[in-house]
């Protein structure tokens, strides 16, 4: 076999070079907000309470108990199931850290870190830290299932979202 770098050989590998690059780069983007349309609050804030979910814990750990002692904090996982057409309303993450994987479905996150709503689909996670207040919706025709780990504030009006 003639192992030898024929220019017809280069522009083929850089052809499947620049595929792999475009396939890399866009399933990184994957679930997030373009960097280009990032923003330091979109002011999306909504007062669409909860429609068609589910809510449930599946355990808790009261932090209270644990090393570092975190008073008044519960370390929780949920199942939350999104009806086609459900939302879950507008809510801060600004005193609840957050990991939510996306199990089934599709959902659209509106987010006030990004000009634009973020598209999540099943076996992406997104990571809600202090500066994300946010809300999401199923537009899609069929039901979503997230899990959900958190660190709430017991005595916070965040409980369920």
């Amino acid at each position: 076999m003639n192992s030898k770098l024929t220019p017809a050989r280069l522009g083929f590998l850089s052809l499947v070079a620049a595929g792999a690059f475009a396939a890399a780069t866009q399933s990184s983007l994957a679930g997030e907000c373009p960097a280009d349309l990032i923003v330091a609050d979109s002011n999306m804030q909504t007062d669409m309470s909860a429609k068609g979910v589910t809510d449930t814990v599946i355990g808790a750990i009261d932090l209270a108990n644990e090393a570092p002692m975190l008073d008044n904090r519960m370390f929780r996982l949920r199942r939350l199931e999104i009806e086609a057409g459900g939302v879950v309303p507008w809510h801060s993450h600004g005193e609840r850290p957050a990991i939510i994987y996306i199990v089934s479905g599709e959902i659209v996150e509106h987010s006030s870190t990004c000009a634009v709503p973020i598209l999540h689909r099943a076996g992406e996670v997104s990571l809600e830290t202090h500066p994300v207040s946010h809300w999401w919706e199923n537009v899609s025709g069929a039901p979503v299932v997230l899990l959900s780990a958190d660190i709430l504030h017991v005595e916070g009006d965040d409980k369920t979202m």
